[in-house]
């Protein structure tokens, strides 16, 4: 994994870890900081109380993951919305067969009518989508969804974070989505 190399020891320790846990990955390095009171204002990533707090951000142009400070203090908290973060890399990279698979894969969960999510940034979003009828979804409001289930199904699956209260998704439907996440990346490497 190619994270900057600037960091804390702790920080380095947990990097080499996911290296042994993450399937093998590729890709230019990615800036990591910490910064105290994370919130999104108005589009944007601030550094104090206003608009809505946040655990972490990934600017994909920019190459950077910025966390929440206080995730110093809860290490798996800390390894899991990493690990969510690093998706957001690998989703931008996947190409289209493979995102389509993805999408594939949620619509016959959504057509079961699964409930719950491996993450709060895709239960929100799917709670938004729940009540309107398939063909009348945005198509940007579904893209999101399905970025933040593969992300949240990365960071539950590769995190070890074991029972979570975020984890609210029929097991069932998660080991699906695990066996479809060791099917897509046994052969090749995580493109980020």
């Amino acid at each position: 994994m190619r994270l900057s190399p600037k960091l804390r020891r702790p920080f380095l320790r947990l990097v080499k870890t996911l290296e042994t846990k993450l399937p093998e990955a590729d890709g230019k390095h990615i800036r990591v900081r910490f910064r105290p009171n994370l919130h999104t204002y108005r589009g944007r990533v601030i550094s104090r109380a206003a608009g809505q707090a946040i655990h972490a951000a990934a600017d994909i142009r920019k190459r950077t993951i910025v966390l929440d400070s206080n995730l110093r203090a809860h290490p798996s908290e800390l390894r899991r919305i990493l690990i969510h973060e690093l998706f957001h890399f690998a989703w931008a990279s996947l190409g289209n067969t493979t995102r389509k698979s993805w999408a594939q894969l949620i619509e016959a969960e959504w057509n079961r009518r699964a409930r719950g999510e491996l993450g709060w940034s895709s239960e929100y979003r799917k709670r938004a989508l729940r009540p309107i009828p398939p063909e009348e979804r945005d198509p940007r409001t579904w893209r999101e969804y399905l970025c933040e289930s593969f992300c949240d199904t990365a960071a539950w699956l590769y995190g070890d974070a074991g029972s979570h209260e975020e984890f609210t998704l029929a097991p069932r439907f998660a080991n699906a989505r695990a066996a479809w996440f060791r099917e897509s990346f046994q052969s090749r490497k995580l493109s980020i």
